[in-house]
C-alpha cells in the first residue's frame, strides 16, 4: 500500500524525486505520512482538498479490502 500512495503522489507533482512516504502504526490504523517539495504542496491536496480526499479513500478502500485501517497524511 505504501507504493500505491509513493505511485499517486509521483504522478501528481513536478518533483517526484522529492516524494517520501513512511508508514507508521497509530493503534490500530496504518499511516502513511507523505512527503513532498512544499512548491508540489498545492498538487498533492488540490483545490479544497479534493485530491487529497480522493487519495485518501483509495487507500481507506484497498485497506478495508484487507479488513485493515489506513489513512493518508500529508506532512508540510
Amino acid at each position: 500500500m505504501k507504493e500505491l500512495v509513493e505511485l499517486m503522489a509521483k504522478t501528481l507533482v513536478a518533483d517526484p524525486e522529492a516524494v517520501s512516504v513512511e508508514e507508521t502504526i497509530e493503534e490500530d490504523v496504518t499511516i502513511y505520512e507523505l512527503k513532498v517539495a512544499e512548491s508540489d504542496l498545492g498538487r498533492v491536496i488540490g483545490r479544497e482538498g479534493k485530491i487529497a480526499k480522493a487519495m485518501r479513500l483509495i487507500i481507506r478502500s484497498a485497506a478495508a479490502r484487507l479488513e485493515k485501517k489506513a489513512t493518508v497524511r500529508i506532512i508540510d
